[in-house]
């Protein structure tokens, strides 16, 4: 049913292999399979359902950053999301959740693909944005056979 309604919405948002893709995270007993849609993608997504987001900065320093992004779509007045995003530089992961200095920009970003997923219905069925996870970046190798198609 899940992959019914998220057929749906690729198709509604015309989104395209770049778009979408799958990601392994854990091992053995303890691994997890995530569909991830791209910073291209989200993008495509606000643009088509005319969302707009406003940022609201929580808190700011130089290597932590909070930013809650509501977010409404244009057309449809009683829709509003309110969603945070943050970024905490680290010297590794297990330290933080990112290893830019840009933790502001990173921390709107991640509100952003939350608020746009949101929206819309994607992160109902599962769905997070590549922003929103270092874990969730799409590598240079691809598994051909864990890209979703969901156009077949």
């Amino acid at each position: 049913m899940n992959r019914e309604k998220l057929k749906g919405l690729y198709q509604k948002y015309e989104l395209t292999p770049e778009d979408i893709f799958t990601k392994d995270i854990g091992y053995g007993d303890n691994k997890k399979t995530f569909t991830i849609i791209t910073r291209s993608g989200i993008e495509k997504i606000q643009a088509k359902e005319n969302i707009t987001i406003n940022y609201e900065v929580i808190k700011c320093e130089i290597n932590f950053s909070v930013i809650k992004a509501h977010a409404f779509v244009q057309t449809k007045p009683n829709t509003i999301i309110e969603s945070f995003g943050s970024a905490l530089k680290g010297a590794t992961f297990k330290e933080g959740n990112c290893q830019s200095w840009y933790v502001v920009e990173m921390a709107e970003k991640r509100a952003l693909s939350r608020a746009v997923l949101k929206l819309t219905g994607f992160y109902q069925l599962g769905v997070f944005g590549e922003d929103e996870s270092e874990d969730f970046k799409k590598t240079n190798k691809i598994d051909k056979e864990k890209l979703i198609n969901l156009n077949k």
